[in-house]
């Protein structure tokens, strides 16, 4: 079980430095950024990304990818059509998976987000089994498929093949890997009964 860390970071929203507090992001601002408008607290979003406590300055127009790949620097989220089309930024908020390229950052004040890095963490069945039935090629896409079957999951501890294929039919892979994610994602869940 995750124990989310209760210290929060301020984002600069023009460089991504961090600040322990608002007023220490002001004065960067103004230092670093004079040209640029002053950060107000009408652009602070407070949420949890990965149990961590973040409040972030953002901007209206960033998408929720934005501020997990860019300025929190979660690299595992990928950006591949982004039009909403793909699943490869798939991000899982308040415990259903979402589109993080299709979701604005302002509006995700006080969720809970996960990313691929801690599906990672807490899911070591879901990513063995992933690799043992060469449930991707170039791997571009796999964040998004493990997330969403991630999601699927914690929802339903033991989905059948069909279940599992009509989860990740929004996600696309350019190699052509689809027969292998339902074969992964039922043994994962297997595993993880087993283990329980």
């Amino acid at each position: 079980m995750t124990t989310a860390n209760t210290e929060s970071r301020y984002l600069c929203p023009y460089c991504s430095a961090t600040w322990d507090t608002f007023d220490g992001l002001k004065t960067h601002a103004l230092a670093e950024h004079a040209n640029e408008p002053l950060p107000t607290p009408d652009g602070l979003v407070r949420l949890s990304v990965n149990g961590q406590a973040y409040e972030v300055m953002v901007e209206p127009e960033w998408t929720l990818y934005d501020l997990i790949h860019d300025k929190i620097g979660l690299t595992g989220t990928k950006m591949f059509c982004d039009r909403g089309a793909c699943g490869s930024c798939t991000v899982i908020m308040d415990g259903r998976a979402i589109l993080s390229c299709m979701t604005l950052a302002i509006e995700c004040g006080g969720a809970n987000i996960e990313t691929i890095e801690e599906v990672a963490r807490t899911n070591p069945a879901l990513i063995e089994k992933y690799v043992e039935h060469h449930a991707m090629q170039c791997g571009y896409c796999t964040p998004g498929f493990v997330v969403t079957a991630a999601s699927l999951l914690a929802g339903n501890p033991d989905p059948t093949t069909d279940e599992v294929a009509e989860a990740l039919a929004g996600n696309l892979c350019r190699c052509g890997t689809y027969p292998q994610h339902p074969i992964a994602v039922v043994e994962a869940a297997k595993k993880s009964r087993e283990e329980r």
